[in-house]
């Protein structure tokens, strides 16, 4: 093996947090329950949190959101899921973080921004979406002063705060990892607590002038073989 080789095959790890794979697929003809129970129990005795939803609409049958502080344990598990069978339709990579505007939170809930422990219990309701901050001549958020900013995402998080309770939410960084800069995954009671929760924040000013939005994935948190009980 040469060193190239040696350094490749040592961990790759964030300074701070852990990275965070979002996985989306179909299962074809090939799919093998079998593999794919094993890729996520595999994965989890080495210590990724795996949270598998089964995806309502025509977007995926199965997702999985995996977590873990090397990146290299995530690109296994990708990996073994695809070797399962199982047609990987869309996928999103970013690492957990603190905001620039988290100055003076409770040391408890940064703990628990870096490094989630997932599921929550009793919040099945679930969605992925990406995200972006405008850059429009006449929106570009890159270009308000910091104080600015932080006001307007002070007010985005009490708007947040309301839902305590009824919605866990967990936003992960991208810029420069993955196209939009941020994602943010939901863990909600009810199928309408997201529609809820998303609906009254996009009238903050933070999220109506300037935020961007991919494409939703929603469904329902359960083992892996409720899931495929249920989809094979």
């Amino acid at each position: 093996m040469s060193d190239l080789d040696s350094d490749a095959a040592g961990p790759v790890e964030p300074s701070i947090g852990i990275g965070v794979l979002h996985l989306f697929g179909n299962l074809g003809p090939t799919a093998d329950p079998d593999a794919i129970s094993t890729a996520v129990k595999e994965a989890e005795s080495q210590g990724v949190q795996v949270v598998v939803v089964a995806v309502l609409g025509h977007k995926a049958d199965i997702g999985f959101m995996a977590l873990h502080r090397d990146l290299w344990r995530l690109r296994d598990f990708q990996t073994t899921v695809q070797q399962s069978g199982i047609d990987i339709v869309d996928s999103y990579v970013s690492l957990t973080e603190l905001s620039e505007y988290a100055a003076g939170l409770p040391e408890e809930t940064k703990q628990a921004r870096l490094y989630p422990q997932l599921p929550p219990e009793g919040k099945t309701a679930w969605c992925f979406y990406p995200m972006s901050k405008r850059r429009n001549p006449d929106q570009n958020w890159y270009e308000l002063p910091f104080e600015q900013r932080r006001e307007l995402m002070y007010e985005h998080g009490a708007t947040g705060r309301k839902f305590a309770g009824r919605v866990l939410q967990l936003i992960t960084g991208s810029t420069g990892i993955d196209d939009y800069e941020w994602g943010v995954t939901l863990f909600c009671v009810h199928p309408d607590d997201l529609k809820e929760v998303v609906y009254t924040m996009r009238y903050d000013v933070a999220s109506a002038r300037y935020a961007e939005f991919g494409p939703f994935y929603t469904g329902m948190v359960a083992s892996i073989d409720t899931v495929l009980g249920r989809l094979l």
